[in-house]
């Protein structure tokens, strides 16, 4: 068997019908903003700019404290009293709701007076299609998957044709936790993640090391950039979502393409078809020689499981050829997962033996 790093691609962008979340989680969902109160002078009052925020979005679903970052008199109060009137539903990890601090900013300016803080509501076009697809992946069901166990086989193409070929098993407790195993010529690897830790096994050699930061920068990549961590919400506060028109798909047809810009400058492109169904999802990375390549997975074969669609065919094209495959057999959602298969084994006979979900 290859290194693991030709695998790692698997591992990044693995589970298209997984979630990012438990089912006890959610983000914070802002429901309304409103428009603050014009100034009494409006009309003479010939100041423009920014009124920037810190807002407390408390548990209790109310807001709490308001830090002022910036100061423009006569406008700065109207901010505040609007941003006092904010709806929304809190962030909810691990069963309780908690609070969350955002960094906010009104503009005003003439002719039109207020504009609301872009970074707190998406766009509605997109939020309208990220609606959609979620009702077509199965709505609550979909939105309510704790874990994944799968299996299948993998592929890496090259030329046209097989360059090799694994089969696979893969165990998701979410919203951190992940272990695939490969198994091809008589020998077996690993490679696990859990939060901002990882390790792999390398049947070659017959060890288990800890994975390096680059591999786990990798797998954190692959996270943002799934179609769960889009239709969950988790990119809120570290991204801004767009609507950026139809693009032509298959057989004819257009289909919708919403974008995510994260602050670090990451964006990540995904298609949807009239009827909701993900068509596919892409980003931009640099290979090892520092050249921009293209990473795209396109989703296919939808199958029922228990209420849940999920795509059984994922195929990765990198810079516009397909380097790989993920052809699932089946997936299972919600079954129990011991804490123990993403354990680090003490040796490389241990982390030979097949894990016990």
């Amino acid at each position: 068997m290859k290194s693991l790093r030709l695998y790692a691609s698997l591992v990044l962008t693995f589970c298209v019908a997984a979630v990012v979340c438990s089912a006890q989680d959610s983000p914070l969902r802002v429901l309304d903003i409103p428009k603050p109160a014009l100034p009494a002078d409006y009309g003479t009052f010939c100041a423009r700019g920014a009124v920037r925020l810190k807002v407390t979005f408390l548990d209790d679903g109310t807001i709490g404290r308001l830090f002022r970052i910036t100061r423009m008199p006569g406008l700065i109060q109207l901010a505040l009293d609007a941003t006092q009137r904010i709806k929304f539903e809190p962030k909810v990890v691990d069963g309780p709701p908690t609070n969350v601090d955002r960094t906010t900013e009104y503009f005003y300016g003439p002719p039109g007076g207020w504009s609301v803080p872009s970074n707190l509501l998406p766009d509605p076009k997109a939020d309208a299609i990220i609606q959609k697809a979620i009702q077509f992946l199965g709505g609550e069901k979909y939105l309510n998957v704790k874990t994944q166990i799968a299996k299948g086989k993998y592929s890496i193409l090259r030329d046209g044709g097989v360059a090799s070929f694994q089969t696979f098993s893969d165990v998701i407790v979410y919203p951190d936790k992940e272990r695939t195993d490969f198994k091809g010529g008589g020998t077996k690897s690993t490679q696990t993640n859990v939060g901002n830790t990882g390790w792999v096994y390398d049947g070659d050699q017959e060890l288990v090391k800890e994975q390096n930061e680059k591999q786990i920068e990798g797998y954190k990549r692959g996270i943002r950039t799934s179609l769960d961590f889009l239709l969950r919400g988790y990119w809120k506060g570290d991204a801004e979502l767009s609507y950026i028109g139809t693009r032509q798909g298959t057989l004819g047809k257009r289909n919708d393409t919403i974008k995510l810009t994260y602050k670090d400058g990451l964006e990540v492109e995904f298609g949807f078809a009239d009827d909701g169904t993900p068509v596919n999802g892409s980003y931009k990375r640099l290979n090892a020689e520092g050249e921009e390549v293209k990473e795209e997975d396109r989703y296919a074969q939808f199958i029922d499981v228990g209420g849940i669609k999920a795509p059984f065919i994922i195929d990765r094209f990198t810079a516009g050829t397909q380097s790989s495959r993920i052809n699932y057999e089946t997936i299972e959602f919600n079954k129990a997962v011991s804490d123990s298969i993403f354990k680090k084994p003490s040796s490389g006979k241990e982390a030979k033996k097949d894990p016990k979900p």
